[in-house]
Formats: C-alpha cells, sequence, structure tokens
C-alpha cells in the first residue's frame, strides 16, 4: 500500500519537474543525487511528514518506533501556537528489542488507549518509522479499531523513514490528511470568504503578522494548513472557497487533490516581501469575489495594501542610510529565494546572488527576474555551493551578511561574516509588511554590530604586517567594519 501511494506522489501532475520527466525517469523520485551516508539525519521521510502535521496543535502526535524517532520535540521547528501546547509534547510507543521480537501492534493500541484516557484529544495522529515498518506492524488496521472503540479520529501517517525523502514526508503527510481528515466535518457557517492557507506552519509565530489583514477585510482564514490549526479546522477545511499554497514543494498534492473533489482553485504566493504580501491580497481578492464574494472586496484591499505600503516603506527608510550598498547572499529556497530580493534592493543592498536549490521551475524565473530587477545585470543563481568556496567568497569580501538556515551558519561565522536565520529555527517572524520591516531592522543590528570591527581586528601577538605565507586576517576585498 505504502508504495503505491509513493508512486501516486512522485507522479504528481501539478508537479512542474515531474511533467518534464520520462515515465522512467519518474519511477525514479524526485530525489537527483544517490544516497549519501547520513544524509536522512534531519531529512527522512518520517522526519517530513511530522514536520508537516506537528503544527495541528490540538491533537496527541503519537511516534511509533524507537525513542530517538521522536527525538526533542521542544527543539524542533519552532512553530508558534495561540492556544493549545499539546502537540509540543512527545508522545511515543519507545519500542525495545523484545517489540521488534513480538510486533508492537498492542503497544501501539495501549499507548492510544493512554494518552485518550489522560490528555482527551479531538483526534491523534500516529506517525509510522522505519523499525515497526520493517517487522510489518498495520499501523492502518491498529488506528481504524482504535477508532471505533475509542470513538475519536486516530489517524495514521505512514511515511518510514527509508521510504524517501523529507520532501517526499511532507506529501505523504498531505496525502494522510486527504484521506482521513479533511471533508470529515461540516461546518455550518461556511461563506463565500473563507480560504484556507496550505504550506504555512506559524514559523515563529509569524502568521500572526498576517491574520490581521484578512479580519480587517473580512476574509477568514477556515484552516492554515497546519500552522496554528485546530483539528476541527483542518476537517471542515473542503468548505473553502480559494486555497493558497505558501509552499508548492510541500504539499501541492494537498492543492490538487481539493481541487479535484471539492472545485476548490488554489494558486501560489508569498507573504514574504513587501510587493509579494501585496500582489498575494490582490489575488485572493479576485478569486473571492469570482467564486461568490461582493465585488467591493477588490477596492477595499487596494485601498489596504496601499495604507499598508505607505506605512511600511515609510518606516524601512530609516534603515536605508545604514544598510544601502551592503551585499547579500541569500543561500535559502523556496519562495524566499525570490521573494525578499525586491525589498532588499529598496533598501539599496546589492542581492549577489541567491539559492535555488530546494525551488521549482517557477521560482527560478521569479528569483532571476527578481534579481535583474533595477540592476540592469544578470544576477547568479547558485545551486549548493560547498563550504570551501563558500568560505572564499566571504574571506574575499564578495558578501557582507548571508542570510540561510542554521546548517551553514558556521562557515559565514568562520570567515567573520554576518550571518542571519532566515529558515525554520529563527525566532523573529518575517511574514507581511511587519516582517518585513522586521527582517530589515534584524539585518541592521547584524551588519553593523560592533563586533564585527573586532574580530576583523588583527590580535594583539600577531605581527604588524602579514608575512610570506600568512593569511591576512582582512582580505583586501573586504570592506571595513563601521
Amino acid at each position: 500500500m505504502i508504495s503505491e501511494k509513493i508512486a501516486s506522489v512522485f507522479n504528481e501532475p501539478d508537479c512542474e519537474k515531474n511533467r518534464g520527466k520520462t515515465a522512467g525517469e519518474r519511477k525514479k523520485g524526485c530525489g537527483t543525487k544517490g544516497l549519501t551516508p547520513g544524509a536522512a539525519a534531519g531529512g527522512c521521510a518520517f522526519d517530513g511528514a511530522k514536520i508537516a502535521l506537528q503544527p495541528v496543535t490540538d491533537v496527541v502526535h503519537l511516534v511509533h518506533g524507537p525513542i530517538a524517532c521522536e527525538g526533542n520535540s521542544w527543539d524542533t521547528r519552532n512553530v508558534g501556537t495561540s492556544g493549545p501546547l499539546i502537540y509540543r509534547w512527545g508522545f511515543t510507543t519507545d519500542l525495545s528489542e523484545m517489540d521488534v521480537i513480538h510486533g508492537g501492534e498492542k503497544k501501539l493500541y495501549r499507548a492510544i488507549k493512554e494518552a485518550v484516557a489522560k490528555y482527551a484529544p479531538p483526534a491523534i495522529f500516529v506517525y509510522q518509522t522505519c523499525v515497526p515498518a520493517l517487522i510489518g506492524d498495520d499501523i492502518d488496521q491498529v488506528c481504524k479499531v482504535a477508532s471505533e472503540r475509542l470513538g475519536l479520529p486516530v489517524v495514521p501517517v505512514n511515511a518510514p523513514g527509508f521510504v524517501g525523502s523529507k520532501n517526499l514526508g511532507n506529501k505523504l503527510g498531505a496525502e494522510a490528511l486527504l484521506a482521513h481528515v479533511i471533508g470529515t466535518i461540516e461546518p455550518s457557517d461556511a461563506g463565500p470568504t473563507d480560504i484556507n492557507i496550505i504550506g504555512e506552519y506559524n514559523v515563529a509565530g509569524e502568521f500572526a503578522l498576517v491574520k490581521p489583514l484578512f479580519d480587517e477585510l473580512g476574509i477568514r482564514i477556515r484552516a492554515c494548513i497546519t500552522g496554528n490549526s485546530r483539528y476541527r479546522d483542518l476537517a471542515g477545511a473542503h468548505t473553502a472557497r480559494v486555497n493558497m499554497m505558501v509552499c508548492s514543494q510541500a504539499m501541492i498534492n494537498l492543492g490538487r487533490g481539493m481541487r479535484e473533489r471539492w472545485g476548490i482553485p488554489y494558486f501560489e504566493g508569498s507573504f514574504y516581501g513587501i510587493g509579494d504580501t501585496s500582489q498575494t491580497l490582490r489575488t485572493i481578492a479576485t478569486l473571492l469575489v469570482e467564486r461568490g464574494a461582493t465585488a467591493d472586496l477588490i477596492a477595499r484591499t487596494e485601498a489596504l495594501i496601499a495604507r499598508e505600503e505607505a506605512k511600511a516603506w515609510a518606516a524601512m527608510a530609516a534603515y536605508r542610510p545604514r544598510l544601502a550598498g551592503k551585499r547579500v547572499l541569500l543561500y535559502t529556497g523556496g519562495v524566499k529565494s525570490w521573494s525578499v530580493v525586491h525589498a532588499l534592493q529598496e533598501m539599496g543592498m546589492e542581492v549577489v546572488g541567491t539559492s535555488v536549490r530546494k525551488s521549482t521551475e517557477d521560482d527560478k524565473a521569479r528569483a532571476r527576474a527578481a534579481l535583474d530587477q533595477n540592476t540592469g545585470k544578470v544576477g547568479e543563481l547558485f545551486g549548493a555551493i560547498a563550504n570551501p568556496e563558500m568560505y572564499r567568497m566571504f574571506r574575499d569580501g564578495e558578501a557582507d551578511i548571508m542570510l540561510s538556515g542554521g546548517r551553514s551558519q558556521f562557515v559565514a561565522l568562520k570567515a567573520r561574516t554576518a550571518w542571519m536565520d532566515i529558515n525554520q529555527e529563527r525566532h523573529h517572524g518575517y511574514a507581511g509588511y511587519d516582517g518585513m520591516l522586521e527582517l530589515v531592522r534584524q539585518m541592521d543590528i547584524e551588519i553593523n554590530n560592533p563586533v564585527w570591527a573586532q574580530v576583523r581586528a588583527p590580535a594583539p601577538w600577531d605581527p604588524p604586517a602579514a608575512s610570506p605565507g600568512v593569511t591576512p586576517l582582512i582580505p583586501a576585498g573586504r570592506r571595513a567594519a563601521p
């Protein structure tokens, strides 16, 4: 059964990459490289399914496997909540050697029963991991029996780590929502301005920066899938009029599935960057009017955009003299590879290049256009940059700051270059107009921090002038720190 599900995900018809492949290439899946020892750490299918669904805040997320697979729930993606905290608790069946011999299905049922008795959640999500999958535990059947006996939804998430990548796990998590959750409750208050946001995980609680805009326009977020969501939100998500896809790489199969089952159109938008936030609001308003909302929604949206853009640019102007001329390397992926470029350029900063490792073909085209905009130069799109080459770039002063995830931070810091986290572990929200202002403020703090003048200065014990064969501490290409 899992092999059939994986095959259907690999053949996703709405995925641009898949459409460009031959039938033989599609069977090989989405990975372009062979297996790399250690690459599964933090990047397997189980991990992908877990981080995609764990932002559902009020359900028990029960990991069926050895305790190490659960990890530290407080130390995974830093997603926020406006209420329940149960999603951050660690629940696991803690399989041992004896369970491998005798099977873990009874232990799983007892764990589900105990979780219901102690916490009374609206639902339980059960995640299959490698060990029980290899010994043949049938979590689908256990979940079905538990659901019938205990009287609540028990959702199997069949994405053991060995079946593929983290991205595949994202999609298998979406398949679990389609198969067992969405459409199971009929809300009595469905309206013409209801939308779903798909692939928004509320990292650092940043969706709170965007939601007031929708509230002011009278647009209701029926379900944010899955950031800060509740089980009942997801179960009634099929009544929305429009789906917005924030990260198409993660859950495009969910958008396509909801379009086919319930006729809900979806589009890809972004809340990163001022222009892209405005365009996203315009698109939502237009689609809602086409689907039955009153026509004045478009005019009210334009008025809100004009007001918020003026306010944001006025606030950001104070940072322009401190940031103008600084060079930025964007080493991230997805929508962030292009959506923040324009705002940085408006600050007078030069984006020397952006990574498109995890981007779709559409993302790459947008990144190219964003880099070329207003510069007249051909921007550079990077794939993966080897650490030695990245270190050389910083030592040669080709960038003053790198925006990336935590894995590459030490290369920048070793080269005494400012670095800022823009991925899922960060603690600042960068979405919407207020989020963009916060991004610029944080960049100012990082780039103009006086610590750089100290760490780049020669140490007291170094000779006054560089001797032959000694690498100078401040290379010729590096501009003086403030």
